[in-house]
C-alpha cells in the first residue's frame, strides 16, 4: 500500500449518499403533491357540503319568513331572536340582510340562516350540521390515510429503483478505485453495456467507457513495460562488455571518468529491470523472521553514509530481508542525495522512519507519489530510487508514506505488517 500525505488538515466529507438524497427528494415531492391534492379535494367537498346545507337552510328561512308574514305558525327549528344565534349573523340580519353561518358553540355543529323581521327583530332557522361535519372529517381522515399509503408506496418503489441505479454506480466507482490502485484487470462488465439488444442508460454508458479506458490503459502500460524491459535487457550485454573493457584501460583520470559513467549506466539499467519486474508483478517473496534494528544498522553501514540510527522499540517481523534492505537503502540514499544532514533512521516497533533536514519533498511527489525520471530541476538522479522503494514496499505488503516535517525536512515512514515486538531502547 502506498500513501502520500501533506502536512495539512483534512476537509470534512459530505456523507449523504445519492440513495438518501433521492429518497428525501421523493418524500418531499410526494408530501407536497399529497398536500396539494388533499387541500383541493377538501376544499371542493367542503364547498359542496356547506353549499348544500346553506341552500336548505335558506330555503327553510324563506318558508319561515312567508309564514311569519302571513301570521301562520313558524316551522320547527325557526323563530324570532333564537338563543344561540351567532352574534355576527345576528348583526348581519338586523342590518337588513340574509345570511348563513355554521355555529360550533353548542354540543353539535349547527347551520344557521337568519334574516330581518318587523320591528328590528331577527327571524332565524337552524339545521343540524353534524352529518356534514362528519362527512368532511371522514374525508380528511381518508385523505391522510391515502396520502400516507401513497407516499409510503411511492417511496418504496422509488428507493428500489434508485438503489438499483446507485448499486451500479457504486460498482463502477469500486472498479475505478481498483484501477487507480493498479489493478488494470478490473472491469465493471455491466450487462446493459455488453448486450447491444438491451437499452443503454447513462450508468451503462459510464461503465462501458470505464471498461474501454481500462483496457486501453492496460494495453499502453503493458507495451511500455515490455519496451522498458526489452531495452534494459538488451543493454546489459553490451554494458557488461564495456565494463570489462573499462577495467583494462590504463590508470588515469580519463579511465576513472569512463569507469564511473559505465557504473552509473549499469546501475540505471539494473534499476529499470527491477522496475519492470515490479510493474509486471512477477516478484516472489522469500520470507524469514528478521529483527529490524540490526537490519537497519547493516543498511546504514553498507550505505557508507553518516546516518544516525535510533532504536525506540525493536521488533521482529516476517519479511523478505533483501527487499527490505533495498527499501531502507534507497530511502537513506535519497535523504543524503536530496536532503541535508543530519539524517536520522528511527526504528519504533514495525515502523521505520528516515528523516533529513533539507527543504522537504517536491510538491508533485507529495501530491502523486514518486515518478520515475521526474525530479526537481537541478537535482541529481532519475527518480528511480523512491519508485523502486515504493514497489518493493508493495511487494512486502508494507505502507510507505511521504510527508514534510512541521519544522522542516522530509520524512519517509515505512510500516511493516504483522510484527512481533520486543522492547529495546538505544542509539547507535
Amino acid at each position: 500500500m502506498i500513501s502520500v500525505r501533506r502536512p495539512v488538515g483534512r476537509l470534512t466529507r459530505w456523507t449523504a449518499t445519492l440513495t438518501w438524497r433521492a429518497a428525501a427528494f421523493i418524500a418531499v415531492m410526494c408530501c407536497g403533491l399529497a398536500a396539494l391534492l388533499g387541500v383541493l379535494v377538501h376544499a371542493q367537498v367542503t364547498d359542496r357540503t356547506v353549499g348544500e346545507a346553506r341552500g336548505r337552510a335558506l330555503a327553510r328561512l324563506t318558508d319561515a319568513a312567508r309564514a311569519y308574514e302571513a301570521g301562520d305558525r313558524l316551522p320547527q327549528s325557526a323563530g324570532l331572536d333564537l338563543p344561540g344565534l351567532p352574534e355576527q349573523l345576528r348583526k348581519l340580519a338586523a342590518g337588513g340582510r340574509r345570511g348563513t353561518m355554521v355555529g360550533t358553540g353548542g354540543a353539535r355543529p349547527t347551520m344557521w340562516a337568519a334574516g330581518p323581521a318587523d320591528g328590528g327583530r331577527v327571524i332565524a332557522v337552524r339545521r343540524d350540521y353534524a352529518q356534514g361535519a362528519r362527512i368532511i372529517a371522514a374525508l380528511d381522515r381518508a385523505i391522510l390515510w391515502s396520502s400516507g399509503l401513497a407516499i409510503g408506496a411511492t417511496l418504496l418503489v422509488g428507493m428500489f429503483a434508485v438503489t438499483r441505479v446507485t448499486r451500479r454506480l457504486q460498482t463502477t466507482a469500486q472498479v475505478a478505485r481498483r484501477i487507480s490502485a493498479g489493478d488494470l484487470d478490473a472491469r465493471v462488465d455491466d450487462p446493459r453495456a455488453k448486450d447491444p439488444t438491451r437499452p443503454k442508460d447513462e450508468v451503462a454508458a459510464v461503465a462501458g467507457a470505464l471498461d474501454t479506458m481500462a483496457a486501453t490503459l492496460q494495453g499502453k502500460l503493458l507495451s511500455e513495460q515490455r519496451f522498458t524491459a526489452d531495452v534494459a535487457h538488451e543493454l546489459r550485454t553490451p554494458l557488461t562488455g564495456l565494463h570489462a573493457a573499462a577495467e583494462l584501460l590504463p590508470p588515469g583520470r580519463p579511465t576513472e571518468l569512463v569507469r564511473d559513467r559505465v557504473a552509473a549506466l549499469r546501475t540505471l539499467t539494473e534499476d529499470l529491470l527491477e522496475i519492470s519486474r515490479l510493474e509486471a508483478g512477477s516478484e516472489r517473496l522469500e520470507l524469514d523472521t528478521e529483527r529490524l534494528a540490526p537490519l537497519a544498522e547493516r543498511v546504514v553501514r553498507a550505505s557508507g553514509t553518516r546516518t544516525e540510527v535510533r532504536v525506540v522499540r525493536d521488533a521482529r517481523v516476517e519479511t523478505d530481508r533483501r527487499r527490505l534492505e533495498r527499501v531502507l537503502g534507497n530511502l537513506v540514499a535519497n535523504a543524503h542525495r536530496h536532503g541535508r544532514a543530519p539524517v536520522v533512521l528511527t526504528v519504533d516497533g514495525p515502523r521505520v522512519t528516515v528523516r533529513d533536514h533539507g527543504s522537504g519533498y517536491p510538491d508533485y511527489l507529495l501530491a502523486h507519489g514518486p515518478q520515475r525520471f521526474r525530479t526537481e530541476r537541478g537535482s541529481k538522479g532519475h527518480g528511480l530510487g523512491l519508485t523502486i522503494a515504493l514497489g518493493q514496499a508493495e511487494v512486502l505488503g508494507a505502507t510507505l508514506e511521504f510527508a514534510d516535517a512541521p519544522d522542516g525536512g522530509a520524512v519517509a515512514t515505512l510500516t511493516l505488517p504483522g510484527p512481533e515486538t520486543q522492547r529495546c531502547t538505544g542509539t547507535s
